[in-house]
């Protein structure tokens, strides 16, 4: 389920997207699986429930899930979109990471090597 690290210095509506987004992404939680409702999410992390809200409105604008009149939240049917832009975010992050490595002088291949898992320290 989802967890909530107050050493984490996003906020915590934050994690919380990033949360329910993990459980889409491993395919726990399908398409028009209903997601728990605001104030049982908020009990079970002993948040408040604005919070919840919060990240369910930004998962909705982002297109993730959609909500119910009267009946609660859903996974939306488009999961790849979670999944690519995850894949995004990671290959920026590796593309800076690999930008700070070139410029302590490693090269293309011990970068290569490192991605492999075969790689050595500097």
């Amino acid at each position: 389920m989802l967890g909530i690290d107050y050493r984490d210095s996003r906020p915590i509506y934050e994690q919380v997207m990033d949360g329910v987004e993990e459980m889409i992404v491993r395919g726990v939680w399908g398409p028009d699986t209903q997601l728990p409702s605001v104030r049982q999410l908020a009990g079970e992390l002993s948040i408040n429930p604005n919070t919840i809200q919060r990240a369910y409105g930004e998962l909705e604008k982002r297109g993730v899930i959609y909500s119910v009149k009267g009946r609660g939240n859903f996974v939306s049917h488009d999961g790849s979109l979670v999944r690519s832009r995850r894949l995004e975010e990671i290959q920026k992050q590796m593309a800076e990471l690999a930008e700070t490595a070139r410029e302590l002088g490693a090269d293309d291949e011990q970068l290569c090597a490192w991605v492999r898992g075969k790689g050595e320290n500097a």
